[in-house]
């Protein structure tokens, strides 16, 4: 029983501790959840605050009922309401203060606002504001989405780049063992040992580097997605080349205005704004309402008799000392504000899509240049050594080789990092970084 259950213990444990598979989608999917970036929480609450505004907004078209029970015990003095009771009776006077007595009062009343110009508009702008936060929510959404994705191809370049610097470690190990054997063969000096085996401890210096740049960057990724930092993860995907051909400028910028959302939101925002303005001049307008009373008044319970009270009140604003003017002026200045916003909005999406496009233009021709120059630098390295072995040729022209392998090689993971960033960049910019990660 107790070997089971070790055996138990040790599965558990050694699932636990299994890498979790990562690809992109993944990742953005585990960022995007409830529980995950907390970008996406905090958009999530906003729009409760936003909707609980809007109910807010819409209770001034709902009557105010309000219910009370006094029981009091009082005295009253009656020349205080301008009783005066002055006998010509010599000696004898009445009372100025009457009580102690009892007043039980039971009340139900109500006010109902039957016509108010500025309360509709100001339901108009909050609904129009809620409509802002969920297309904010959206863009939110899409920004966690973009980040996630960056920093992932963060860890695949990092893993390109330990992957490389791991190849160059064993060709620094295949070119010190050849080194070595032409010393023991007399063709080679001590010299050229000494040249390999400093070659050989740089690659290996700057493989430690890389594996210190790739926890990091797993780490940064980690910390986007919302899950916890010692979380082991394992990438499913590589950093490679998908070739593309993206549509006209025009075309794509004309996608990016109907699918952004922060021009949507931008939009939403600036509409609120301007129901907010009118709901301010709204105020100067006169206003119809409605009022009840009714209840039960009397010494105590046996005594009270019901009264009542109802009518209709119309209140016109005539001057309030210049309050109601400076809030219009107020709101006018923020709606102008959400305009000239609405512009920057729309001039920074153009910018973007311009800028992503060429990007990838650019970087789709170093990814052809790099892999040349990868090309190249191998077939120089194969001729160096092929010479070398030979004996027509010292061990310096294969280091110098070397080192142009090892530059190939690093502009090649540059090239396709700045290649697949520029994909993405432009997904971004369009607004379909979803199709992006789904493909």
């Amino acid at each position: 029983m107790r070997v089971v259950l070790l055996s138990f213990l040790v599965s558990a444990l050694t699932w636990a501790q299994s890498p979790l598979p990562l690809s992109m989608k993944r990742a953005v999917e585990i960022a995007l959840a409830p529980d995950g970036s907390t970008r996406v929480a905090l958009a999530l609450e906003s729009i409760q605050q936003a909707e609980q505004k809007v109910q807010q907004a819409k209770a001034a078209f709902l009557p105010n009922l309000d219910a009370s029970v006094q029981d009091r015990r009082q005295t009253t003095n009656l020349q205080a309401f301008g009783f005066r009771f002055d006998l010509p009776v010599p000696g004898f006077s009445l009372p100025t203060i009457v009580g102690p007595f009892s007043v039980l009062d039971t009340r139900a009343s109500a006010q109902y606002s039957v016509l108010n110009f500025s309360d509709i508009n100001r339901y108009k702008a909050s609904k129009a504001a809620l409509a802002a936060v969920k297309l904010d929510n959206d863009t939110t959404r899409n920004q966690v989405s973009d980040d996630t994705a960056h920093s992932y191809l963060a860890c695949l370049r990092a893993d390109a780049v330990r992957d490389t610097a791991r190849a160059n470690v064993e060709l620094s190990e295949a070119l010190l063992a050849l080194a070595r054997r032409a010393v023991a063969a007399g063709t080679g000096t001590g010299i050229e040992v000494t040249r390999a085996e400093v070659q050989l401890a740089n690659n290996r210096q700057l493989l430690i580097r890389a594996g210190n740049d790739r926890t990091r960057t797993i780490l940064q990724l980690l910390k986007v997605m919302g899950l916890r930092l010692d979380a082991p993860v394992e990438f499913t995907d590589k950093l490679i080349y998908k070739p593309s051909d993206p549509a006209p400028p025009e075309a794509l910028l004309e996608q990016a205005r109907k699918v952004r959302p922060e021009l949507k939101t931008q939009a939403q925002r600036e509409e609120a704004a301007r129901l907010s303005h009118v709901a301010v001049k709204s105020e100067r307008l006169p206003t119809v309402g409605a009022f009840a009373d009714y209840g039960a008044i009397g010494s105590n319970v046996i005594a009270s008799r019901a009264t009542y009270m109802y009518g209709a009140s119309l209140k016109v604003p005539i001057f309030d000392g210049g309050r109601r003017e400076a809030r219009r002026e107020e709101s006018y200045s923020q709606y102008k504000q959400e305009q000239l916003r609405t512009r920057d909005v729309g001039q920074q999406v153009e910018l973007q899509v311009r800028v992503a496009l060429e990007a990838l233009r650019s970087a789709g021709a170093e990814v052809d240049a790099a892999r040349e120059g990868q090309m190249l630098a191998e077939n120089e390295l194969g001729q160096a050594r092929r010479r070398y072995e030979a004996g027509v040729a010292i061990s310096l022209e294969v280091t110098d080789a070397q080192t142009r392998l090892q530059r190939a090689r690093d502009n090649q993971v540059v090239a396709l990092y700045n290649y697949n960033v520029a994909r993405l960049d432009l997904a971004t910019a369009t607004g379909t970084i979803g199709d992006y990660i789904n493909q």
